[in-house]
């Protein structure tokens, strides 16, 4: 069963038990040692979503990348790091710098406060008090997904802007402008989209009257997690587009480069099918018009590309 098809429930009255070694070979795979110490450290913790990420880690160990531990920046590598005594967390892994004296920084998680089996409404009323991470503190509010349940295409971007933060809906300042022109020129219905982001609060920092983003940490990234984990699961996508490349290494892998791969599609775990493009506002950053037109002619073709996956008879995109 995939991650998101399990659920883990602890019995306080349960009692220990012992395994015994499984003596039908023919189902069986061998995970690195190095997953067996790790998960033996969590098994220990207190997180109640210990068994969750040590059963994803798992998952995709064996169905997805054998050498997944090598990978410190992937967001479930650092969840599992995360539940480990300081010195086996620090065995194998690249940790970021403690904080500073008096400061407390816990790692943490969305997963005890997402309701199981919730429709998108009772998701995003659940997210109104998530405090999983410390964005919740500086947002106006939270900023949950907009769209059908029906949605075959999910976009999903970075996290809320300015103008976002301050409607509460997705992709409604500048860079929905441009989205919205992408996908009318398309053909594509924004209403018969789900759009969401990896971050549901603003990340900003003042600079004189105007509140400038700031790209989420991995830790962030990993707190509100469980929020998109739970929109797919509902949604059921046929196709994701990961707008940027936040989004795209968040979920496609922390090697993705959208200068590389834009355009490309890959099976995944949420959906038949899965791709980046540029996020809209890099059309807004551009240097100079020919740039701007530039990116956002490879944005608007990767979106002719994802909705060909979708409506019989689309034409191709010239990318």
């Amino acid at each position: 069963m995939t991650p998101d098809e399990v659920r883990f429930v602890e019995d306080p009255s349960a009692k220990a038990f012992h395994s015994e070694p499984a003596t039908d070979r023919g189902a069986s795979f061998v995970v690195p040692r190095r997953f067996v110490e790790l998960a033996q450290a969590a098994a220990a913790h207190q997180s109640s979503g210990r068994w969750a990420t040590m059963y994803r880690v798992l998952w995709r160990l064996v169905r997805e990348n054998r050498r997944l531990l090598e990978l410190p920046d992937d967001p479930d590598v650092q969840a599992l790091a995360a539940l480990q005594p300081l010195q086996t967390a620090l065995s194998g892994f690249e940790l970021e710098p403690l904080p500073m004296a008096g400061a407390t920084r816990q790692a943490s998680s969305a997963a005890p406060i997402v309701p199981a089996a919730a429709d998108l409404d009772g998701l995003a009323s659940a997210a109104v008090a998530c405090t999983a991470c410390e964005l919740y503190k500086n947002a106006t509010q939270v900023v949950f997904g907009r769209g059908p349940a029906a949605a075959q295409i999910v976009l999903v971007g970075e996290q809320p802007g300015d103008q976002e933060d301050v409607q509460g809906a997705p992709f409604v300042g500048p860079a929905g402008e441009v989205l919205d022109r992408a996908l009318a020129e398309i053909g594509l219905d924004r209403r018969s989209v789900y759009i969401t982001n990896i971050v549901k609060h603003f990340k900003w920092e003042p600079r004189g009257k105007r509140r400038i983003h700031q790209t989420p940490r991995a830790n962030e990234i990993q707190a509100c997690r469980p929020w998109l984990e739970a929109e797919l699961a509902v949604v059921k996508p046929r196709v994701i587009v990961c707008l940027g490349s936040t989004a795209a290494q968040a979920l496609i892998g922390p090697q993705f480069r959208i200068t590389r791969s834009r355009g490309q599609f890959y099976p995944s775990r949420w959906a038949p099918w899965i791709m980046a493009t540029y996020h809209p506002s890099a059309v807004l950053r551009a240097e100079d018009p020919s740039g701007a037109d530039a990116v956002y002619r490879w944005l608007a073709d990767d979106l002719k590309e994802a909705a060909r996956r979708i409506i019989p008879g689309t034409p191709p995109s010239n990318a």
